[in-house]
Formats: C-alpha cells, structure tokens, sequence
C-alpha cells in the first residue's frame, strides 16, 4: 500500500511498537472474520435447534428466476414468521444464476443460500453430482400432502412450483378469444403474435419441440413461423405486450391472472395437452447462511409458502388459492434431447425459420 502526502499537511509518524499492537489486532479481526465463515454449518439437534441458529445468522439469499411478484410475496410471508430473518432475493435467468453458483462453489465465496431453477438440464446434472447442493432437514418435506416421494430428488432437490403455459391473447384484438393451438395459426394473426427466443434457454427448446410433437400434424413451428411472430425474451415480455395491445396472441404465456385482476384486457386458456416445466430449488453447498437456507426451504413448500409462490404457477401442494394445477403433474423435460449440441443446432435452425 503507497500513502501519499497531502499538500499542507504533515505525516504523523507511529512507534513501531504501536504499528505492531495495531497489526496484530488487524490479524486477530480478520482470523475471526475467517473462522465465522468457515464455521457456518448446520446445527445439530432439533428443528428448534436449526430455526435458532437461523435466527442468529439473521438473513437468508434466494437465487430465483420466479416472477418478481411471486418473490415479493415470498418475501413478505417469510418476514411474518421469520421477522428476526431477513429474505434477500436476487432475481435473474438461469443463464445468468447458474454460472454464478458455479463460481460461487468453485471459489468458496459463497452469497447465495437456497437456488430456485427452472432449468431442467442443470437440475438433472446438478442433481446427480451433488456438487452444489445440500441434504434437506425440514419437517415441511415429510408432510403427506406434498408427496416426498414425487417431489424431492435425492434428497436435496426439492419441487417448488411449475410454470404451466397456456394460449394467451388481447380481448380487445381478439374478442372471440382462441380455443386450440390451431386458432393461433390464423393469416389474420399475421406479424401479431408473440413468441419467446430460446437462445441459450434449454426449457424454451424443449417447448417449441413440444408444440411439434403435439400439436398440429408436425408441422406446428413451420406455420408458426411464417406468420412473422414478434420477438421476446422472456414470457414475462410476452405478458406485457398483450396487456399494451402490441401484439394479439401467443402460445408462450402463463395464465394471465394476476394482469387480469388488475383490469388488462386479456385472457387466456390452458391448450391439451399444455407444456410447463417444474422449478427445483436447493440448498446450497456454498450457503453462508446454512440454517437460515434450511429454514427458507422448509418455509417455500408450506402452504404461507406455496401460496406466495404458486400464484399462476402450479403449485406443490392440493388446494392451494390462486394456483392453475399440480406442479407434480409436469414432468422435467428429456435431458437427452437438450445437450448443449442439440440445443444449439435446434437454435440455428429456429433463427433460419423465425428470424428471416
């Protein structure tokens, strides 16, 4: 470190004794600083045990790409029973959260706590090295009516939600709504139908490879795309264009309730079959707040927790207000078919039909 004179002033010299005393103190403050780091683990015990010690790390991270509402409802139903925890939520894509963790286990500087992704081939890999993730303890898991069994993968993954994806339209565009995939495929929809880039996005590939083997007679994304669809890069984009009227339908949207209840002009349907995809969350290795990350797990799969989360979502637990179905009844998506090859050879052929 260089120290530089300022002009008029003068440089105060210290005993060496006192440099020492002061030197060694900055040891002794840094040394605790890195033992409370590395000292974090997991309480042993009871569950009380674990809520207590999560009471005194004080603050929890959540990594999500869930939509912001949803996570600020989360936030504000965990501070009413965890009020001495604070919920910090960062919100981000996949692409961007998952390297981030990644680094953040590779380096030991861990920041985030608990991880919510929707990202099926990173779920499945990380999954089956166990590189990023801890072992659940919460009692909410064992709970009958969120069905362990269907819902947790090797005991550290942990089923949270599922985006079920439905037609969507304008009800001032369209009056007389849509009723199957087929509607969207109407020339009048010329250029006025939205739909999601899935460049670099796995789940949005294995949607559009969806919509080909299930709807129409093969050919589904080929018609699709000679109607000159709009752009977007995310559903949430999509939402916002049918709420200002800038486009009239897409086949790219979660149900519209939560613009429908503040007075947009849209509406939407569930098609059969629909695509959805399921959100696993896990607590994370490189957690600085373990038990805090415990207690916030638990907390995501109570009903406080579901019905925050699951608004327009299914949900993991029966019976939960404001969900649209059973986040058990969508399947990850067959991570044999969205390899980062296969992916980006469907991306170029997806931006030669779409993108022309």
């Amino acid at each position: 470190m260089t120290y530089e004179r300022q002009k008029g002033t003068s440089m105060k010299i210290f005993p060496r004794s006192v440099i020492a005393v002061t030197a060694a103190a900055t040891l002794m403050v840094a040394a605790a600083c890195s033992s409370n780091e590395t000292m974090a683990t997991l309480a042993s015990g009871s569950w009380d045990d674990v809520v207590a010690a999560a009471t005194a790390e004080g603050s929890v991270r959540l990594y999500s790409t869930q939509h912001p509402a949803n996570l600020e409802a989360l936030r504000v139903a965990f501070a009413q029973q965890y009020p001495q925890i604070t919920l910090e939520v960062t919100r981000g894509t996949d692409v961007e959260m998952n390297p981030r963790i990644e680094t953040e286990n590779r380096t030991g500087k861990g920041v985030g706590d608990v991880h919510m992704s929707s990202d099926p081939s990173w779920i499945k890999n990380a999954a089956a090295t166990g590189d990023f993730s801890t072992a659940i303890v919460g009692p909410a898991f064992d709970n009958p009516i969120y069905d362990r069994a269907r819902s947790v993968i090797d005991d550290q993954f942990f089923l949270t939600s599922a985006a079920i994806f439905a037609l969507g339209w304008n009800t001032d565009a369209l009056p007389q709504g849509l009723r199957s995939p087929d509607d969207l495929l109407d020339p009048a929809l010329k250029g006025k139908i939205g739909v999601v880039n899935p460049g670099g996005f796995a789940a949005v590939v294995d949607e559009y490879q969806f919509f080909e083997k299930n709807w129409g007679n093969g050919d589904f994304n080929e018609r699709l795309a000679a109607l000159n669809p709009r752009i977007y890069p995310s559903s949430l984009g999509i939402a916002q264009a049918l709420s200002s009227g800038e486009i009239a339908a897409t086949p790219m949207v979660q149900p519209l309730v939560r613009e429908m209840a503040t007075g947009a002009p849209v509406d939407w349907v569930l098609p059969e079959p629909a695509w959805g995809t399921p959100w696993y969350s896990l607590v994370l290795a490189s957690a600085p707040h373990p038990n805090a990350a415990q207690v916030l797990a638990n907390f995501m799969v109570t009903e406080a927790g579901q019905k925050a989360l699951s608004y327009g979502y299914g949900s993991a637990l029966p019976d939960i207000s404001g969900s649209v179905g059973r986040a058990q009844d969508i399947p990850l998506p067959d991570t044999a078919a969205l390899t980062p090859e296969l992916t980006g050879k469907f991306q170029e052929e997806w931006e030669r039909s779409f993108q022309r």
